[in-house]
């Protein structure tokens, strides 16, 4: 598995030109939509949050906060007495309660993660469910990728990894702003992740183009086939996204996606399922947007394409103003996807960024769409009927970020959505009331009174910070096997 992961790894990485020196990405070129000029329709502005006028969204894979960033310094880690963990967690009945362990396996399990999972985590408030929740999953599946399965030889749900495993993800943390408090916007799993990434919301419609047709739905909105352009089984994604309101405005955008396979099953309670091809021409539960009926009406399909034309975007100093990027899963960190791969892959894009002319004008935002069933100890905030989901990291990189900043402001992606539109659209909200195209979604996510301002992790007034690359293979204590309790 480690072999062929770090092939896959390995023909993503080398799009990455800047990281390496020696490689050339040809572009095979893109919709014209994906102008790095700032757009017509765009504010123009140069202060503020306008000095930003490239976003980039990257998004990874189950991971909670404290399997990451438990142990940062500063941060609300989790609770330690005499350097160890305080906290003690339910096991089997008559069996004894347990703490979360030191972690260093590279290749991690997790546990179930769809709705039923995080509601039970949570467990009131009490955030203890994980250990019943890890028993009750089918265990030695023969699919490693079944969301419903657990196939670590250790559990380790309740595992962390400390700064020595991912020394590159607590760089970007001490240099740039980590955010202690960001949030899964919906608490389930990665299909309605990524549809409120783009769409502050997760729905099952019924007729085309009619976005009144959308009914609120958590888990089970409609969901891609199982096999690519199957008849007939296409979901319906008819309610309105971000991306209707930047083309409405003339704003460029992105939507970057690595070809290879999918880790999440088409249905995530299901007990088996085959790997899902995924490629920026297949629609999938991490590339919902070529199904959403704006995204055809408007003629931006071409927006949806490669990595590598992100990779060759950012050399060139031609990346939109809105770039989304996901991962295969090889290097999703997903279990059985590898720590390192992900952060090795993370690193490039990064690198790509920091090594081109768009870098004095960027800010990334990194994150993990859900929790992937590990331990966290914060309970989230009840916003409406969907959510918020378990805390997950959040890192913010741009040479105006604040240095060391952690950041503990209530976050969830729907911040993205809300920087994008205050950066780039006057404040234009995705509200059934306002935007054109209403729908009977059951709020204004962005508009929530818990949610936090991303701009405050920025300091526009200063000099923007030169790049700092990183090595896309740093030496970590990752081993190919757990060992809980050994630092």
């Amino acid at each position: 598995m480690r072999r062929r992961s770090w092939v896959l790894l390995a023909s993503v990485v080398l799009l990455a030109g800047a990281c390496t020196g020696s490689v050339r990405v040809r572009s095979t070129g893109t919709s014209g939509a994906l102008s790095s000029r700032p757009a017509s329709g765009a504010p123009s502005g140069t202060d503020g949050i306008h000095k930003i006028k490239h976003v980039v969204v990257i998004m990874q894979e189950n991971r909670s906060f404290d399997t990451y960033f438990g142990t940062y310094p500063g941060a609300a880690g989790i609770p330690m007495a005499n350097g160890a963990p305080s906290v003690c967690l339910p096991a089997a009945p008559g069996r004894p309660c347990v703490r979360p362990f030191v972690d260093h396996a590279d290749v991690n399990g997790g546990g179930p993660h769809g709705q039923a999972n995080a509601t039970a985590d949570i467990d009131g408030g009490k955030m203890d469910g994980y250990l019943g929740q890890l028993a009750s999953a089918k265990h030695a599946c023969k699919n490693p990728n079944d969301p419903g399965c657990t196939n670590s030889t250790t559990p380790d749900v309740l595992g962390y990894h400390t700064q020595s495993d991912i020394p590159n993800y607590w760089s970007y943390a001490s240099n740039y702003v980590l955010q202690d408090h960001m949030f899964e916007p919906n608490a389930s799993w990665s299909l309605p992740a990524h549809l409120f990434m783009v769409s502050e919301w997760s729905a099952l419609c019924t007729q085309h183009n009619n976005p009144g047709s959308c009914t609120n739905q958590l888990e089970d909105p409609g969901r891609p086939p199982k096999k690519a352009k199957q008849a007939g089984q296409d979901p319906i994604y008819a309610w309105t996204d971000l991306t209707y309101l930047l083309h409405k405005q003339a704003v460029s955008w992105g939507y970057y996606v690595v070809a290879g396979t999918e880790p999440d099953c088409a249905d995530d309670t299901a007990l088996s399922c085959a790997a899902t091809k995924q490629d920026a021409k297949t629609p999938g539960i991490w590339n919902p947007l070529p199904y959403f009926d704006t995204v055809h009406a408007d003629g931006q399909d071409g927006n949806i394409t490669s990595v590598s034309h992100f990779y060759d975007a950012a050399k060139r100093g031609t990346l939109p103003s809105v770039s989304w990027v996901v991962p295969s899963g090889a290097v999703s960190e997903h279990p059985p996807g590898a720590v390192s791969d992900g952060q090795a892959y993370v690193t490039s894009l990064v690198n790509a960024v920091m090594a081109g002319p768009d870098w004095s004008s960027t800010a990334i935002f990194l994150g993990w769409d859900d929790w992937g069933g590990f331990y966290d100890h914060v309970a989230p905030p009840s916003v409406d009927q969907n959510g918020y989901g378990l805390r997950v990291p959040g890192i913010v990189i741009s040479p105006y970020a604040k240095k060391g900043l952690v950041d503990h402001q209530v976050l969830s992606f729907d911040a993205y959505d809300k920087f994008i539109e205050d950066d780039f659209l006057g404040g234009q909200r995705l509200d059934p009331h306002t935007d054109g195209r209403p729908d009977p979604r059951p709020d204004v996510r962005e508009n929530a009174s818990v949610l936090g301002d991303l701009s405050t992790d920025f300091d526009f007034t200063q000099t923007p910070r030169p790049p700092m690359p990183l090595p896309v293979r740093p030496k970590t204590t990752l081993t190919t096997s757990a060992t809980p309790g050994k630092h």
